[in-house]
């Protein structure tokens, strides 16, 4: 085994997890049975002992990965000197809670006889747990104390070294065969999928997908790149609670070799409030409305007012970060992180993210209700009286608390869109300080964020560092896109922050201490969001180059990782929500903002 490029993978989920699946046809990151349960497969962590599960030609020459049209179940193509092979993976989606998650392999042969591989070796609860192998006529099953997992097919399958069973068989012209991972083992013999059940998982599998992207309305310039934005976001949906995670992955580090490999597997309140604005403006109101009832829960289970900036997928607060030391990380890039400690961080940013979240539901989706805006009083009446302290800021510093300046302007956010809202729906509005507290926000934004040498508002009071955070002022409507000291802003981030199209978040020597050695890769978010501040200016040209030119740096099936490195590669958590709803925000508004074709 060896590192594949983090880009050079494709996803595939079922609601509640996702898998990676390189283009050489091998799995190396999947947990069971939910997103954040403790992986099987983790190879892209330690391709010595993280697990893997493989399926492809024994020789090819190249290989090449495709979705499926409007569906999120992927298509590897291998391109042998004596023929040609394909490999479809997808999980399909649970039809209940106690169906069991499966993953589906189907390989097959479209010109030639090709020799195929397979083998599948796991590795219990991030490799730390031991495993027997059992065969039986169809199928295998790996046990660990407390997971198991079962492999069955028509191909004979044996077991190997090392906790494994694989085979190798040959497929002629037209023929193939299929592989079903079930989670849990087996009562009795295992039964391989025939090709008729085989043909209806598919089939069930691919007219789900196609039933859900069918609801988006957006239908302007880019509509494959929404799409398949949807689609990847709609991956990272837990479905029992509609949940959004961050990524699906853990541990893929921002810089190579460096200490920046955060575990991603949870949900941060920013991510799903923009995620709520982001579906409702392309037609998904339903998942929309999962996403508000679980910022709703959040707030209820949050008495006293203060959030925390992220939970785990089924509610739970308390998410302690540790490290698995035993795990080499990708590419040798330590320490692999499990757990996130930024959940207890303070980050006032969120309650203005979740304010403009109830404000848009309330205005596109379904009123709110008095129970709803009762626990959003309580918050609000915590943020009046603390948001003149400093925080850890939205980008999660380690290096101790700041007056960031785009903590405030969300601080205000928050503020602003509660008395919109109480106007609106003539709902009591607290003690009547809110709107004393929103001027006094906007005024001292305006008086320490400003710094008149530099022609520039900056990073946290008295500093001249900036901050990419800062494009989100006008996007929430605290200036004007026009206004001589945001355009003045732009370009200071144009000329120090951005190569290109590519956005850094802040330069690393100059700003604020975030706590880590190191730099890091230009935040893909960031230049979605500085499509937008130049679509909001009237520069529309220069967005939609800039747009067109940031869509040429996905991978090869439409998806981001979080960070692009120096030489244009992905970096970070991947698949990366974030990325996927700046991406859809920013092409809703330059679209809208170039009328129709």
């Amino acid at each position: 085994m060896s590192y594949l490029p983090i880009e050079d993978h494709g996803v595939i989920g079922n609601l509640h997890t996702a898998a990676l699946v390189g283009t050489d046809g091998t799995i190396d990151w999947l947990c069971l049975p939910a997103f954040d349960s403790p992986s099987v497969f983790a190879s892209i962590l330690d391709d010595g002992i993280g697990g893997h599960f493989y399926l492809r030609p024994v020789e090819y020459v190249r290989s090449q990965q495709i979705y499926l049209p409007d569906t999120n179940v992927l298509l590897t193509r291998f391109f042998c000197a004596n023929g040609m092979a394909e490999v479809l993976d997808f999980m399909p989606i649970p039809n209940g809670p106690k169906d069991r998650h499966r993953l589906v392999r189907n390989a097959r042969v479209i010109r030639g006889s090709i020799a195929f591989e397979i083998e599948c070796r796991p590795a219990f609860d991030y490799a730390r747990a031991k495993h027997a192998v059992s065969t039986g006529k169809s199928g295998v099953t790996f046990e660990s104390p407390d997971a198991a997992l079962t492999l069955s097919s028509e191909v004979p399958l044996k077991e190997g070294d090392g906790g494994s069973a694989g085979a190798r068989f040959t497929l002629g012209e037209g023929e193939r065969a299929t592989f079903c991972l079930l989670q849990g083992a087996q009562d009795g013999d295992v039964d391989a999928l025939s090709d008729g059940e085989f043909e209806a998982l598919l089939g069930e599998t691919l007219g789900y997908w196609r039933r859900w992207i069918s609801r988006c309305t957006y239908s302007g310039r880019w509509r494959e790149n929404v799409q398949r934005s949807a689609l990847a976001l709609k991956l990272m949906v837990y479905d029992p609670t509609g949940a959004l995670v961050a990524a699906p992955t853990m541990g893929l580090p921002e810089k190579i070799g460096g200490e920046r490999n955060w575990d991603y597997r949870y949900t941060w309140l920013r991510d799903s409030a923009f995620a709520l604005y982001a579906l409702l403006s392309i037609g998904f109101d339903e998942e929309a409305g999962a996403f508000m009832g679980w910022l709703r829960d959040r707030c209820v289970t949050d008495s006293d007012g203060l959030l925390q900036p992220l939970y785990g997928i089924d509610g739970r607060s308390d998410t302690p970060e540790t490290e698995l030391d035993h795990l080499s990380g990708y590419m040798n890039s330590r320490p692999v992180r499990l757990g996130n400690a930024a959940k207890d961080q303070v980050q006032l940013d969120i309650y203005g993210a979740v304010l403009d979240a109830a404000y848009l539901y309330n205005k596109r989706g379904a009123p709110l209700d008095y129970d709803v805006w009762t626990n959003l009083r309580r918050v609000l009446d915590w943020l009046a009286d603390n948001w003149q302290d400093p925080d850890e800021g939205m980008w999660e510093v380690r290096g101790g608390r700041r007056q960031f300046v785009s903590s405030k302007v969300m601080s205000w956010v928050a503020l602003e869109r509660a008395g919109r809202i109480s106007r609106q729906r003539g709902l009591p509005a607290g003690n009547g300080n809110w709107k004393q507290e929103r001027d006094r926000i906007y005024e001292e934004v305006m008086e320490k964020g400003w710094n008149a040498e530099k022609g520039s508002f900056v990073q946290y009071y008295g500093s001249d560092a900036l901050d990419a955070s800062l494009l989100l002022m006008p996007l929430v409507k605290f200036v004007g896109p026009t206004d001589p000291r945001w355009i003045s802003t732009l370009d200071n981030i144009q000329k120090e922050l951005t190569y290109d199209t590519l956005v850094d978040r802040y330069n690393v020597d100059t700003a604020a201490p975030d706590g880590l050695a190191g730099d890091e890769g230009s935040f893909s978010l960031c230049s979605f969001w500085l499509v937008e501040c130049l679509t909001r200016s009237g520069r529309h040209e220069e967005a939609r180059l800039a747009l067109e030119k940031m869509f040429s740096y996905a991978n090869h099936v439409g998806l981001y990782a979080e960070e692009i490195g120096r030489s244009g590669e992905a970096l970070g958590n991947f698949p990366q929500a974030f990325t996927h709803l700046a991406l859809i925000s920013a092409a809703v508004h330059l679209d809208r903002a170039m009328g129709t074709r």
